[in-house]
C-alpha cells in the first residue's frame, strides 16, 4: 500500500473522529504528494525514495517553525507544529540512536580513509546516502565534525 493510500485512509478516520491534529498533519502530507506528482517528469507517480524525502522535508520545515515559535513564546503555534511533527514521523522509518549514528559515521570515515576536517565533504556525501531517513542531517554532520577533528 502506497503512502498516498495510507494517508487517504487515515484522513477518513480522522474526519470521522474529528481529530484535528491528525487531520492537519495528513493534509500536509497529501498536499506534498499531490505537488510532487504534478512536477515535470513525475508522470503522476512518485517513488518510495521521493516519498521518504518528502516526509523528511515536511518534518524539517515543522521543526524549524517550532524553534522559531518557541523563541517567540508562541506556545499555541508551537504545540500545533509538535502535533504535526508527531503525525508525519509515524510514516518515517525509525530513527537511529546517536550511538548507532556515531558507529556508522566512524565506519564511513574508515572506509573513505578520511584523515581530518578537510575530508568532511567525502564523509557527509556517503553518510547522508547511507543513513537517509534514519538520522537527521544535522546530527550526522555534528558527529562527523567531532570524529574528524579528534
Amino acid at each position: 500500500m502506497s503512502l498516498e493510500n495510507d494517508v487517504m485512509s487515515l484522513m477518513k478516520d480522522a474526519m470521522k473522529n474529528k481529530d484535528e491534529a491528525l487531520l492537519r498533519g495528513l493534509r500536509a502530507i497529501k498536499a506534498e504528494i499531490i505537488k510532487a506528482k504534478t512536477e515535470p517528469g513525475a508522470n503522476g507517480a512518485i517513488s518510495a525514495e521521493i516519498e521518504l524525502k518528502l516526509l523528511q522535508k515536511l518534518v524539517k520545515q515543522r521543526k524549524d517553525s517550532l524553534a522559531i515559535y518557541e523563541q517567540q513564546n508562541r506556545a499555541d503555534l508551537a504545540s500545533k507544529e509538535s502535533e504535526e511533527i508527531a503525525v508525519i514521523e509515524k510514516f518515517l522509518p525509525a530513527q537511529m540512536s546517536e550511538e548507532d549514528v556515531k558507529a556508522a559515521v566512524q565506519a564511513i570515515i574508515t572506509q573513505v580513509g578520511a584523515a581530518g576536517p578537510g575530508d568532511l565533504g567525502k564523509v557527509m556525501g556517503m553518510a547522508t546516502k547511507q543513513l537517509a531517513g534514519q538520522a537527521d542531517g544535522k546530527v550526522i554532520s555534528a558527529i562527523a565534525k567531532t570524529l574528524l577533528s579528534a
